[in-house]
This record gives C-alpha cells, sequence and structure tokens, in this order.
C-alpha cells in the first residue's frame, strides 16, 4: 500500500473514532443531565469539585497504564471542559470574576470551571462580592496573592465582612507581555497595567523604556482596552488579552520567572465543599492585648499535630495598631482535629471567623 493509500486508511479510521467520541459525549450529556434532575431532588450542588477531582486523578492513572499515547498533562485540560460543557446541561452556572475579559482573572477562572459557564466580568473586587451577595452570580473568582508581589489587601478586606465563604483556589501561572497596536517601541509614550503589573515588571521598563510613564488602571484587561484606543500607548497584560483586543506583542515576558497568582473560588456557604482528603482551611481571629497572645494561639495547631502553611497580617481597621490574622493550615473543619483546634481558638480570641474549607489547588494549572 503507498503512502497516499495509508494516508487515506488512517484518515478514515480517525474520522470513525471521532464519531465514536461525539456518540459517547452525548450519551455523557444525557447521563449528566439526568444526574442535575437527582441533585435538585436531594437538594446537592451541581458543582462538585472533590467529585471532578477524583475523575482527573483517575483518568490521569489510567492513561499512563494505557502508554500515554495521549499525553497525560492534557488529560485534565480536555476532561474539564468535557465536564463544564455536560455541566451547562444541569444547569447554567454564573460566575463573577475581576475584569474585563481576558485579565489574569478571567483567565484562571476558565481554567477552574472550563468554557461551560456564563462568565461575569466585574469592575472591582468588591462588586464580585456583591454580585454573589445579591444572587446574581454563583461563585466568584478573585485574586489573593501573587508569589512576586505578595498578598491582594482588598480580598482579605472583602473575606473579613461578607458572609460569603471560600469553596476552592486555583494557581495560575502569569507572564507578562507588551501589548500595543503599535509595532515600534521606540513610540510608546505611555504605558498602562495593573499595579501588580507595574511593579512585577519594573526593573524591564525602567531599563527599557525609561520615559514612559506608568498609568495604573484596575486590571491587565483594563489596560490592553486603553491600549488599543491610543497608537502612543502600550499595555503589560497577558498574551489573553493581545488576542482579545487585537493587540501586537511588542515584548514577551517582560515580567521575573516563577510569577503565579492564587485565586480564590467564593460561593455562598451552601455550596461549600464536603472533605476530599487532600484540603485547606481558611480562618481569621484577633488577638487580646497581651504579651505572647499570638504564640498561645500557634500552640493550639501545635498541640493538634495541625500544619500551618500560610499566616499573615491586616489592620484591622477599628483602632489603631490593632490587627487581624489570617491563617491557612492543612485539613477540613470536619475533621475532629481540626474542628478541635478552631473552638478552641475561637474561645480565646475576641474575634474569630472560618472563611472555608475547600480543596487545595495543584501546584500550577493549565492555561
Amino acid at each position: 500500500m503507498g503512502a497516499e493509500e495509508k494516508l487515506k486508511e488512517y484518515r478514515e479510521q480517525i474520522d470513525n473514532i471521532d464519531t465514536q467520541i461525539l456518540k459517547l459525549l452525548n450519551e455523557r450529556a444525557k447521563l449528566a443531565k439526568e444526574i442535575g434532575h437527582i441533585k435538585k431532588e436531594i437538594n446537592k450542588p451541581v458543582y462538585d469539585p472533590s467529585r471532578e477531582r477524583k475523575i482527573f486523578e483517575r483518568l490521569e492513572e489510567l492513561n499512563k497504564q494505557l502508554g500515554q499515547h495521549f499525553p497525560t498533562q492534557y488529560i485534565r485540560p480536555v476532561f474539564r471542559e468535557i465536564i463544564s460543557a455536560c455541566r451547562s446541561t444541569e444547569e447554567n452556572i454564573k460566575v463573577a470574576y475581576l475584569g474585563p475579559a481576558a485579565t489574569f482573572t478571567h483567565q484562571a477562572a476558565i481554567s477552574h470551571f472550563g468554557q461551560g459557564v456564563e462568565f461575569i466580568p466585574m469592575p472591582t473586587i468588591k462588586d464580585v462580592f456583591d454580585e454573589i451577595e445579591r444572587g446574581k452570580a454563583d461563585f466568584g473568582v478573585v485574586p489573593v496573592e501573587n508569589t512576586l508581589e505578595g498578598i491582594v489587601n482588598h480580598t482579605l478586606d472583602e473575606m473579613v465582612n461578607t458572609p460569603l465563604k471560600i469553596v476552592g483556589e486555583t494557581i495560575f501561572p502569569i507572564s507578562l507581555h507588551l501589548l500595543s497596536k503599535n509595532k515600534n517601541l521606540k513610540e510608546i509614550t505611555k504605558v498602562y497595567s495593573h499595579k501588580h503589573g507595574l511593579a512585577e515588571s519594573r526593573e524591564w521598563l525602567r531599563k527599557n523604556l525609561p520615559h514612559a510613564q506608568q498609568i495604573e488602571v484596575e486590571s491587565t484587561g483594563k489596560a490592553a482596552e486603553m491600549a488599543k484606543e491610543d497608537i502612543e500607548a502600550a499595555a503589560v497584560a497577558g498574551e489573553a488579552a493581545a488576542d482579545t483586543y487585537g493587540l501586537n506583542i511588542l515584548v514577551r515576558n517582560i515580567d521575573k520567572p516563577e510569577n503565579f497568582t492564587r485565586f480564590l473560588i467564593i460561593a455562598d456557604k451552601t455550596k461549600s465543599p464536603p472533605p476530599t482528603g487532600r484540603d485547606k482551611t481558611t480562618f481569621v481571629f484577633s488577638l487580646k492585648d497581651e504579651v505572647g497572645a499570638l504564640y498561645k494561639i500557634l500552640e493550639i495547631l501545635s498541640k493538634h499535630r495541625i500544619n500551618m502553611t500560610k499566616i499573615e497580617s491586616r489592620p484591622s481597621k477599628r483602632e489603631a495598631w490593632d490587627y487581624i490574622f489570617f491563617i491557612d493550615i492543612e485539613g477540613h473543619i470536619q475533621e475532629e482535629k481540626v474542628k478541635e483546634a478552631l473552638e478552641e481558638i475561637k474561645s480565646k480570641t475576641p474575634f474569630f471567623k472560618v472563611l472555608g474549607s475547600y480543596p487545595k489547588a495543584e501546584e500550577t494549572s493549565a492555561y
């Protein structure tokens, strides 16, 4: 058999396989819709991140046994979209995020939920919280910390005051590029970006555009939107923003390497996920004005053999030099030792609030 005949035969085999895949996808969607009806009858949420994680892990392990002709690193993004599309037949899930389109928060939301949800761009982090509290969105995605620039204070402040809970997290890789309608770097007189985008690319901008005015805006998406309207302007933003707003990528990767942002998935307490075995709990508290107060709280975690993974402090905004502390620990609040430890901490602090127990994010999330 000649090369042309072999090519034709293999293409026919692929067409047949694609037809089988499409039939199976329709069968899967039909079953998902039936599951959705049952979930509504027993008042269970349609979106179940713990179940989805188990699906991904099972399929990744199975793919290794099958020889990995299909690359295992693509199992999760492919099946995330399949699950997302099937989920959309059960219910129209609405997800608010810090917009506009093509911000890193938008990309993180797509990475977490897939394309089969309705995304609602919001102008500020507070607006994301408000949209859920008003019942106009089911979930929200907000940035909480960056490996280079640290904590996003607006998110922590909102978490203290809201009845919403953290129900998940995702860690997303950040790559910042210089985008513009202009193709000539020498003609750029102003650069727009979010304050973190400007900070993360500070050294590159100082060396290569020392005379350009740096203008802070509310998001990298907004920066790209503004750069689109000004031939002498550029934006520090991601590749998705270049595609969305029709901009040229003048220079790639102008930020530092190992740049990741952690995003929180927020929702009302009815959507709090059950334990998965690999969970994290976040809580906040204030301290009594006494010597060794923080040490005594941390000692409680040690006594119950609970690993603390992060601690941050913020001004309480109630009085001068009064602080509240945010702590991440390993474990779920439904675990006995976690529950006992948190109850003891609550009894020894003037203010205490559990912000949520949720599955740990993977170390990195694919674009």
